[in-house]
């Protein structure tokens, strides 16, 4: 099952693929959202495609949103593959470094993306998205991180690196500016991928391969991010965690060939499907 949203901005519609075909999912829940996962909604959707409930949809041309409704939160680990962290000259962190991104920063795989105003630096990183299933306080080891986990997604962590580096040393505002996001196509149930940590991720710039790198290398994993949030915040259904980016940022390339009007990002991760993003001036 690969679960996403179609339709214009603010109005998507819930559906999900299975077998190739596209289902409609308004009659079952209004949206994929916080209240979806919380009351098993991935579950309910597995029993009504067995007993052949649901209403194929037609998807040709439609908006594919982001797979999941605006998260309550977006939380993002920093400097986590090593590569990523010694391009940038930036010493192996003893601790996951945790730092917020506004929530009205996602849009959909496809959407345009804003460049802002007076930037000069805007970055791209490609990074597994993780959606929390249900509450997560103090858990107790990372092994019990799986229980709260309910999928994965491909997620775009739009970067302004002078804002963020050079601007008063707080990183969310070189992270939340507009559009900065991009998530999806689909959001996929943890049940569906045997083994998250193995996935590989790909990003190209104007068709130039710059990143090319596997969640295997994370500094810290899946299950110990999930558990090492969780003693700090309370993770709620439907939000989202962004758990790093492998090496070859813009940062961390001798040119530096940042991001401006008219480029266009493609990005994908296994499983998880390919995104296209171009990039207009704000």
């Amino acid at each position: 099952m690969k679960f996403l949203r179609l339709g214009a901005f603010g109005a998507e519609e819930p559906a999900v693929v299975s077998d190739g075909v596209t289902y409609d999912l308004s009659g079952l829940t209004p949206d994929i959202d916080g209240a979806f996962f919380a009351s098993g909604g991935v579950e309910r959707v597995r029993s009504a495609l067995a007993a052949g409930e649901l209403s194929p949809v037609g998807d040709e041309g439609a908006r594919i949103g982001a797979p999941i409704a605006r998260p309550g939160k977006v939380v993002c680990i920093g400097l986590n593959y090593r590569d990523h962290a010694e391009e940038t000259n930036a010493q192996i962190p003893a601790e996951p470094v945790v730092f917020m991104k506004d929530p009205s920063t996602v849009v959909g795989p496809f959407d345009t993306v804003l460049v802002p105003r007076n930037s000069v630096k805007t970055d791209w990183e490609v990074e597994l998205g993780v959606v929390i299933g249900k509450t997560a306080r103090y858990l107790s080891s990372p092994e019990e991180a799986d229980e709260y986990i309910a999928g994965y997604v491909l997620s775009h962590d739009v970067s302004e690196r002078e804002f963020q580096l050079e601007r008063g040393g707080q990183w969310d505002k070189g992270k939340s500016c507009e559009t900065f996001n991009p998530l999806g196509p689909w959001f996929v149930p943890s049940s569906e991928i045997a083994d998250p940590q193995s996935l590989g991720l790909r990003l190209w710039v104007n068709g130039v391969q710059r990143q090319n790198g596997t969640a295997a290398n994370m500094i810290f994993g899946i299950r110990h991010v999930v558990w090492y949030l969780s003693q700090f915040m309370v993770l709620h259904p439907g939000e989202l965690i962004n758990t790093g980016t492998p090496a070859g940022v813009a940062l961390g390339l001798p040119d530096k060939p940042y991001l401006r009007d008219g480029d266009v990002v493609e990005l994908e991760i296994d499983e998880l499907g390919r995104a296209r993003q171009e990039f207009a001036q704000a």
